[in-house]
């Protein structure tokens, strides 16, 4: 009989207006490395939260070998044996690799901590995983890939006997996700039962026992054999078949305009290599891929905040170098709807009136810059209702918005501006189903107007909607691109089949003419 170290039972979790999990389940057992598998949102990061004591569940339970487990810190789960290793890193960069593996319970003689007592557990713990450091070493000096062997250390000094490993090789060369998959390997033979969540089925089918796959928040397959499953069975899993997409007024794109939009063999110090892509008028490219793909990064240096090391921008055939967003808008006619809407999109503690116009203000002002109020006035409530923008008034403060109404206001903006370019970057994140689908059609009309518009989105659902063709990125470089017809089965199946390196025919997109 399989010895279940830890169980998730119809576990809930709830955050405002979403359900962020929804009844699932899970079984780890000694001795296996288990996949966790889901697209971008279905709930995995949430569970790995749950599971690590950093969020209560709102419903179900957590059981540690049969019996109720209560977590009401990350501490406690450590307590419990279960360990966690992000995918950003979780080291202090100026103590040693010693001072790190040993931090969250030092040797310590008349309560104080025992530094030179420290090597010897390190040292046992780095000869478990093979790795051959000078326990003495900063981690500040050590290699991607190092530091990720530091990070299970810690796990083996805690005896974790759950470690979950969340996209483990994003950063990592092949070799160093080989020697990665020994480590596992040899954590499995000592008992361990290793979490692997990743996006990399190729790498889930080499190194993995067993599988969940979420969707939605839900387990659409629990803790089964992976050795009963093609890769073409989890891809469906994760994609689901219940999506449809929203029924819009069809937009005919014309292929042969001049591009608003051209990226040649661009190349950033950001670490992109040889990127060419074109937006043309009234079409929305979308930019897909997983986190850490160089999406929004690639889009910065379009901006001026990411330096261009190689390769050539034009903007409506003229080539254009970009220092700024203010040059990007002003020069140009770029406007930039950021993800980061509360820190980046508007100004909280400022009137709506203000937060609409701050684009246009060169526009609208008088002499000595002096603001003209009623042309503000007149050009907030003009989009204000254009957008639906649900306020009490505009001289209502921006930060007493809902999400999705401080969205609205952030494009409103760049609207004001006139722009002739718009750049999304996560346009729908954290915003409930109306607003969502609400957004999608401003998104739509503003195509079907002419404005060309490249979206950034990790919401595939959203991306099947709304773009005429997926560009898929990964490693900081395109991996391919899918015509969109808008079926969301089909597109979908080729969209993670592209992540994945499997070949794929494009599928000429249904009324777009793209």
């Amino acid at each position: 009989m399989s010895d279940v170290l830890l169980e998730c039972d119809k576990v809930v979790k709830v955050f405002p207006g979403v359900r962020a999990l929804d009844g699932v389940g899970l079984s780890l057992t000694a001795g296996s490395v288990h996949a966790l598998l889901g697209e971008n949102g279905a709930g995995k990061s949430t569970l790995i939260k749950v599971i690590t004591g950093v969020h209560p569940p709102d419903g179900g339970r957590l059981l540690r070998r049969g019996a109720d487990l209560h977590l009401r810190s990350p501490l406690e789960a450590t307590r419990a044996g279960i360990g966690v290793v992000h995918q950003e890193r979780n080291l202090i960069p100026g103590f040693s690799v010693a001072e790190n593996i040993t931090l969250q319970n030092p040797p310590a003689r008349r309560s104080l901590v025992d530094r030179a007592a420290m090597n010897a557990p390190a040292e046992r713990c780095l000869a478990e995983l093979g790795l051959d450091l000078d326990p003495n070493r900063l981690v500040r000096e050590l290699s991607v890939a190092q530091q990720q062997l530091v990070e299970i250390g810690k796990a083996l000094y805690t005896e974790s006997q759950v470690l979950l490993l969340d996209e483990p090789t994003a950063s990592l060369s092949p070799q160093e996700a080989e020697r990665l998959f020994d480590v596992v390997r040899r954590l499995k033979e000592r008992g361990t039962c290793v979490v692997f969540v990743s996006h990399k089925l190729e790498e889930v089918f080499e190194i993995c026992d067993t599988v969940t796959v979420l969707r939605d928040g839900k387990s659409v397959l629990e803790s089964a054999p992976l050795a009963e499953y093609a890769q073409d069975d989890v891809v469906t899993l994760m994609v689901g078949r219940a999506h449809a997409v929203t029924d819009m007024t069809p937009r005919v794109v014309d292929t042969a305009a001049q591009p608003a939009l051209s990226l040649s063999g661009l190349s950033t110090a950001a670490g992109h290599q040889d990127v060419s892509l074109d937006v043309r008028p009234g079409e929305i490219v979308g930019l897909y891929g997983l986190v850490g793909a160089g999406r929004s990064e690639l889009v910065k240096a379009v901006l001026g905040l990411e330096r261009v090391t190689a390769g050539e921008i034009r903007v409506n055939g003229e080539p254009a170098r970009i220092g700024s967003p203010r040059e990007a808008l002003h020069t140009y006619g770029i406007g930039y709807l950021t993800e980061n809407r509360k820190e980046e999109g508007v100004f909280l503690e400022q009137p709506i009136v203000r937060n609409i116009t701050v684009t246009v203000w060169r526009k609208l002002g008088r002499f000595l810059g002096d603001i003209s109020s009623r042309k503000e006035r007149e050009v907030s409530h003009d989009l204000v209702d254009r957008l639906g923008i649900r306020v009490s008034g505009l001289q209502q403060n921006a930060g007493e918005l809902s999400g999705g109404n401080q969205q609205k206001v952030s494009l409103a903006k760049w609207l004001a501006a006139d722009i002739r370019l718009l750049i999304v970057d996560e346009p729908t994140v954290g915003v409930d189903v109306r607003t969502k689908h609400a957004f999608h059609e401003l998104i739509w009309e503003l195509a079907r107007g002419g404005l060309p518009i490249l979206l950034i989105s990790s919401d595939l659902t959203e991306m099947i909607t709304l773009a005429d063709r997926v560009v898929v990125m990964a490693d900081h470089s395109i991996r391919g691109e899918v015509d969109n017809d808008h079926d969301y089965d089909r597109m979908s199946g080729q969209i993670i089949r592209v992540i994945h390196d499997r070949a794929v025919s494009a599928v000429p997109a249904k009324g777009s003419g793209s």
